[in-house]
C-alpha cells in the first residue's frame, strides 16, 4: 500500500487583497474583472502569473455576482411590494 499525499492548494491572493475586493462596489469589480481576463486571453504570462490572475477574476466574479444578486432581491422585494399595495390602490381600504 503507498501513502498518497494531497497537496494543500494556497491562493495567490493575499487577506488584504480579498478584503479589498469584498468592499469593491460592482463597477470596479468589473472592470477589474475585465483587465484580469485581457491579461489572460493577451497570453505572455508564465504558470504563476496566468493562476494569479484566475484567481483574482473568480473573486472579483464572485463579488460581481453577489452585489447584482443583492440588487435583484431588492428589486424582487419591492415588486412583491408593489403589487401587493396595488390590489387595495384607490380602494376605502388604502385610506385607512
Amino acid at each position: 500500500m503507498t501513502d498518497k499525499t494531497t497537496a494543500t492548494i494556497t491562493s495567490s491572493l493575499t487577506d488584504e487583497e480579498r478584503k479589498a475586493i469584498a468592499q469593491m462596489p460592482y463597477e470596479e469589480a468589473r472592470d477589474q474583472l475585465i483587465q484580469a481576463v485581457q491579461a489572460l486571453e493577451a497570453g505572455g504570462l508564465n504558470l504563476d502569473q496566468s493562476m494569479r490572475q484566475w484567481e483574482l477574476g473568480e473573486a472579483l466574479a464572485k463579488r460581481a455576482q453577489s452585489l447584482l444578486n443583492e440588487v435583484k432581491a431588492k428589486l424582487d422585494a419591492a415588486q412583491a411590494e408593489q403589487a401587493t399595495s396595488a390590489d387595495t390602490a384607490g380602494t376605502q381600504s388604502n385610506l385607512d
